[in-house]
């Protein structure tokens, strides 16, 4: 008897399965009933007491937070630290990164430096926090070597409940944690970088600076759009390092360090309860970085996609 063949051609959907329920599970549910949390008035303790069902109130949540001015507040900052840290990190990975892959400097032991880089990466915030907290308070090294041994100050200063101190010490430490990793993953992306190209370059007599500019910047394009999306997602969500060199949830005066995700914390967390108040919150904060991922998208087109994107256009019109 012929025997039947056993069909293997639904095998690899049993094998997506398990990620597929943990990701329907875990992630596209969480973030549905965000969606439709962020349009009630969901508390978890009310008059009533436990378990109340929610009320549609639809965009009223959205419209109070625009209209509270410690919400602006908080999402001024958390643009501005995330500036004052992405800049200078940036700026210190890409020379660092040119400095390991480039053929003519030859580093040697570049394996420690990167290890060293990325140390600070993989250290728990509240060891972080708790290390700057001790070199910035008021009887702390930094003052000590100020004041006593170089007499630049002649008094101590509270770094972290002063408004332009504290907003300093956050961007260092972000820039401190993260240059090393943003470092590492540009010198994957230059060393993927055919030498070829600079090697006719250098035939030409282009100096270092100008293929720099002309040859890895522009080949580094989808590096740099990976670098600055994960960046704007992570300092969108800005939280753990300005909550703990900050006094409480508000921070220093003037609410210097205040971050969104710490306004969405204060507003999910006692006396507030407001969970509808928190999702509206995060939803904000997810609409405002896929808009401005979608944009970096847009501008860090390569050429070959421009071109595409020119037949696409092309084609569709010859078919109307």
């Amino acid at each position: 008897m012929k025997r039947k063949s056993i069909s293997k051609d639904h095998y690899g959907y049993i094998f997506i399965a398990p990620f597929i329920l943990v990701f329907l599970g875990f992630a596209l549910w969480p973030i549905i009933n965000t969606f439709y949390l962020s349009l009630t008035n969901m508390h978890f303790i009310n008059h009533m007491g436990f378990g109340v069902s929610p009320d549609f109130i639809w965009f009223a949540n959205f419209t109070d937070l625009f209209g509270d001015p410690v919400f602006r507040r908080a999402l001024t900052n958390t643009w501005m630290l995330w500036l004052g840290n992405f800049i200078p990190q940036m700026l210190l990975a890409l020379t660092l990164a040119a400095m390991f892959s480039s053929t003519t400097f030859r580093l040697k032991g570049t394996g420690f430096f990167k290890a060293m880089y990325y140390l600070p990466n993989i250290l728990m915030p509240v060891t972080i926090a708790a290390l700057f907290m001790h070199y910035l308070t008021f009887h702390g090294p930094i003052n000590t070597f100020l004041v006593s041994t170089t007499g630049i100050l002649s008094e101590p200063r509270d770094f972290l409940n002063l408004i332009t101190d504290s907003r300093v010490a956050v961007m260092f430490v972000q820039t401190w944690m993260w240059f090393g990793q943003t470092a590492i993953v540009l010198v994957a992306g230059m060393t993927a970088i055919s030498p070829s190209y600079y090697e006719s370059a250098m035939v030409d007599g282009a100096s270092q600076v100008r293929m720099f500019f002309t040859i890895t910047l522009p080949l580094l394009k989808p590096i740099l759009l990976f670098v600055l999306v994960t960046s704007l997602v992570g300092g969108m969500q800005m939280f753990d390092i300005p909550l703990l060199l900050s006094d409480g949830p508000l921070g220093p005066p003037d609410m210097a360090v205040l971050t969104v995700n710490m306004f969405m914390n204060a507003r999910r967390a006692a006396p507030a309860f407001a969970i509808g108040s928190a999702a509206a919150i995060s939803v904000v904060l997810f609409f405002i970085s896929s808009f401005i991922a979608l944009i970096l998208f847009r501008l860090f087109r390569t050429d070959e996609q421009k071109e595409l994107s020119k037949l696409a256009k092309k084609r569709k019109g010859a078919t109307q």
